[in-house]
């Protein structure tokens, strides 16, 4: 999150010449951000960050004598998981075998800076000096806005980023849950299997979270869950947070088109909910649904001018399509969740209001579609959010399976049968989250 950072004082030095770094990470944006940080100020530290364009910069400064290595590759995915691995050891006598960085298991030989350490350079990560994961150490800056997870530090090993991922059948590199690796007096390993920042090294090596809420969700680098896509944002006029499930849409745009979620479906049965969370106008045209055309959509804003437009407005309770508005179910408001279900095998998509299916629909009832609303089938849908009164601003909390909106958890989890992602109601028989393995299903 990007309020949110971890931090650590070793209680004595480590070795300072050579350790391992290793991280998978999901970007909420493309700008500044720290991922590992140690030093007493901006003339003596060492850290691991990522640039505004994208690359991975890694520096080594003592009484303002900088050593860099800068990746040419950018990474600028918001919606896939990378792994990242930073191995130092300034101990070699060639000065490229000191400092690597890989990505998805391949190191970056590609560098748009390298000036090496000098041989036994010490750095200031491993010393007994504050360090940060998600922000500078020297001040509350440069805060990482993504997820985190199977954070291992390795003292006195610099290790290749086997250790830590292999290549599957398929040739996806894919994550080692538990790494056979010597950890070294001052090595950790946080955010196993969730958000505890308590050490699973077994060196006892805590961090505590300094800044921010730190949530657990079930995105992770085996299951990519979706998200709002904040490339797709038409005219700024929405702001992200909170790993890009929370939208707040502009009082200033003139056009409010969709925003949508990064993953699309196409078959099968898909569920979600929308948080209603806040809004300055008290007619409450908030719209939740889904749409199809996500480019190209010109003057078919607010998501109920296409005819694969199908949109639940909270002011009336009326159901959007092809620039039809038509009496559907109760009105709803900030505070209440909005429920999604997707029916791409039958054809008909439904809508809970905290719960209670609109229309007295039936999700389950298949090729009947009881209570439901046709939609076509062969095409490519997203979750989607708008609203129509662009002299007012409204948010939106989404839960595609990751357990929260925005910060705050769900309050009792309903049943799941697919048991892919965690949400407040019941998931309908035969559905499933928006991710990666529900695609798969």
């Amino acid at each position: 999150m990007a309020t949110t950072y971890l931090e650590r004082t070793p209680s004595s030095a480590g070795n300072r010449k050579t350790f391992t770094f290793s991280t998978w990470i999901k970007r909420s944006t493309v700008q500044d951000g720290a991922m590992l940080m140690a030093g007493t100020g901006t003339a003596d530290r060492t850290m691991l960050t990522f640039e505004s364009d994208g690359s991975i910069f890694w520096r080594n400064e003592i009484s303002d004598v900088d050593k860099k290595v800068q990746t040419n590759r950018l990474l600028r995915d918001t919606n896939g998981w990378y792994h990242i691995v930073l191995a130092v050891d300034t101990t070699q006598a060639t000065d490229s075998n000191r400092v690597k960085i890989y990505v998805n298991g391949v190191q970056e030989t590609s560098l748009a800076q390298a000036t090496y350490p000098s041989q036994n350079e010490d750095c200031y990560i491993n010393n007994n000096q504050v360090h940060r994961i998600g922000s500078f150490s020297y001040s509350v800056a440069g805060l990482f806005n993504g997820s985190m997870s199977h954070i291992h530090f390795i003292d006195g090993t610099a290790y290749d980023a086997s250790a830590f991922g292999e290549t599957d059948a398929n040739g996806v590199w894919k994550i080692k849950t538990s790494p056979s690796v010597t950890y070294g007096t001052n090595g950790f390993f946080i955010l196993k299997d969730g958000n505890s920042v308590t050490d699973q090294s077994g060196n006892s090596n805590n961090f505590t979270v300094a800044g921010g809420t730190l949530t657990n969700t079930e995105d992770n680098p085996s299951n990519v869950f979706a998200t709002f896509n904040p490339l797709f944002n038409y005219n700024a006029q929405a702001t992200f947070s909170n790993g890009n499930l929370q939208v707040s849409t502009s009082n200033s745009a003139t056009n409010i088109t969709p925003l949508v979620s990064t993953l699309g479906m196409s078959s099968g049965k898909y569920y979600a909910e929308i948080k209603y969370s806040a809004t300055t106008d008290p007619g409450d045209f908030a719209r939740i649904g889904v749409c199809s055309k996500v480019a190209d959509r010109g003057t078919n804003v607010a998501l109920e001018n296409d005819v694969d437009d199908h949109a639940y407005q909270g002011s009336n309770g009326n159901y959007l399509n092809n620039t039809n508005s038509t009496s559907y179910g109760a009105t709803y408001t900030t505070g209440d969740i909005i429920g999604v279900a997707l029916d791409l095998d039958n054809g008909y998509i439904y809508f809970h209001k905290n719960g209670t299916y609109q229309n007295s629909g039936d999700p389950t009832s298949g090729a009947t579609g009881t209570g439901g609303k046709s939609v076509s089938t062969g095409k490519d849908y997203f979750f989607a959010v708008a609203d129509v009164d662009y002299l007012d601003s409204y948010t939106y909390q989404a839960n595609f399976g990751n357990g929260y909106f925005g910060t705050t958890a769900v309050a009792s989890a309903g049943t799941n049968a697919s048991g892919i992602g965690i949400f407040e109601y019941d998931v309908p028989t035969g559905y499933t989250a928006l991710s990666t393995k529900g695609l798969n299903l």
